[in-house]
């Protein structure tokens, strides 16, 4: 029998239009395991999460860039064809804004977190992030905000060089710009550039301080932050290799325990009064020991699953329980699990591992998302070497640490301050 209540369907909102997002496939497992049924809005044309045996249903999303009343259209839409209430999960950071804005309008369809509407956009809001972290004692990197290009340049001068460019609210980037939501700056120039498209943007242009990368340095924390405050689920993880390399998502991550990160994320969630899930980013400072956040993202992180425990509990399964009223299970953590993404890892996909491991797209039991992945896969790199090696080939252009949430090679890193 299911520890879930199975009566209560999902529904999965991805508004990115990434079509090797593989935390939208986990959470279609993670539930339909279970027997819920699992509803996904989201583009279903170019992404191999439609070919799983465990979606019940895809429905069309909103467009991207798409207001809060389009949303809301769209999800009334599906509550009518589901016509009983389930469990709403946001899959990225403009799903769960637009969701914490609308939480009243969106019940009695949907069931949701008590978490105050607008703290997802301000924990999502690099800008707000900092003043976050600071209310809460939580070490961030210093960040500066230019409201001139001469303030952008000397703010570049005071942090020294190469330092970090963000964007606040990188969800608001327009589409198919060659804008990112984060830059590596490697002059002062650059960060003038950066600043004369504040407009296009769309929201504030933050500098931050560089820590660079190295061993044993970057660490996340999936969690879920039950009706009473409790983090349940989930745990700390050491990426072990990114893509791309030393500032990407996580190729290759390992449930390992720290003290320290678990401390500070539940330091965190206890001062804002957050509930629900949450995906939070850290860095080790070399030279300080201390660990810095990055990013608090107000939904599953992409490889949510590898917080597996012995139970079987996750954090989009954590969700679905305490928002119907059922017991989370007392699980042991699985220390030393493995999660490996085949197409940024493949040779990583090969290794023994004593610990255990779960991959992202292949499973015994749901192989069809892993064939899909892999047709697809291959078509977009031989389209990006085409556009690389072409006759019309632009110039290399500056490193790039762009949204998470984009799908391309270059495209899938963390903002990495």
């Amino acid at each position: 029998m299911s520890p879930l209540d199975t009566r209560v369907p999902a529904v999965l909102l991805r508004i990115d239009r990434n079509p090797f997002h593989h935390g939208t496939l986990g959470a279609v497992r993670s539930l339909g395991r279970a027997g819920v049924e699992v509803h996904v809005v989201a583009d279903s044309a170019r992404s191999p999460v439609h070919t799983s045996r465990y979606v019940h249903r895809m429905h069309s999303p909103p467009l991207p860039g798409a207001s809060p009343d389009d949303i809301a259209v769209v999800l009334r839409r599906v509550a009518d064809h589901i016509a009983r209430p389930a469990v709403l999960v946001p899959m990225d950071d403009a799903s769960a804004i637009a969701v914490g804005r609308m939480r009243d309008e969106l019940a009695p369809s949907y069931l949701l977190p008590t978490t105050p509407g607008t703290l997802p956009e301000r924990v999502a809001d690099k800008a707000e992030l900092a003043a976050v972290c600071a209310s809460a004692d939580v070490p961030h990197p210093l960040t500066l905000i230019p409201d001139s290009p001469a303030r952008a340049a000397d703010d570049a001068r005071r942090l020294g060089l190469p330092l970090v460019a963000k964007w606040s609210r990188p969800w608001l980037l327009p589409a198919g710009s060659d804008l990112r939501s984060t830059v590596l700056v490697r002059s002062v120039q650059q960060a003038q550039e950066l600043y004369l498209r504040t407009e296009e943007a769309g929201s504030r242009l933050l500098l931050q301080e560089y820590l660079p990368p190295g061993e044993d340095r970057d660490w996340f924390f999936h969690g879920y932050a039950d009706h009473s405050g409790t983090v349940r689920a989930g745990g700390p993880g050491r990426k072990q290799l990114a893509w791309p390399r030393g500032a990407g998502l996580t190729a290759v991550g390992c449930w390992t325990p720290n003290a320290q990160v678990q401390a500070l994320a539940e330091r965190l969630t206890g001062a804002l009064g957050y509930r629900g899930i949450l995906d939070l980013d850290f860095r080790r400072c070399g030279a300080t020991g201390r660990y810095h956040l990055l990013d608090f993202n107000p939904r599953p992180g992409a490889q949510f699953r590898l917080f597996a425990d012995s139970a079987g509990l996750d954090v989009v399964r954590a969700l679905h329980l305490d928002l119907t009223g059922r017991p989370l299970p007392d699980g042991a953590p699985r220390a030393g699990r493995a999660f490996v993404v085949e197409n940024y890892a493949p040779l990583a996909a090969l290794r023994p591992a004593p610990g255990g491991r779960e991959l992202a797209w292949y499973a015994r039991d749901d192989r069809a998302p892993g064939w899909a992945m892999w047709a697809m896969w291959s078509r977009h790199v031989a389209r990006r070497l085409r556009e690389r090696l072409g006759p019309t080939a632009a110039a290399p252009a500056p490193r790039l640490i762009p949204r998470a949430t984009s799908p391309s090679l270059t495209d899938n890193e963390k903002a990495s301050s």
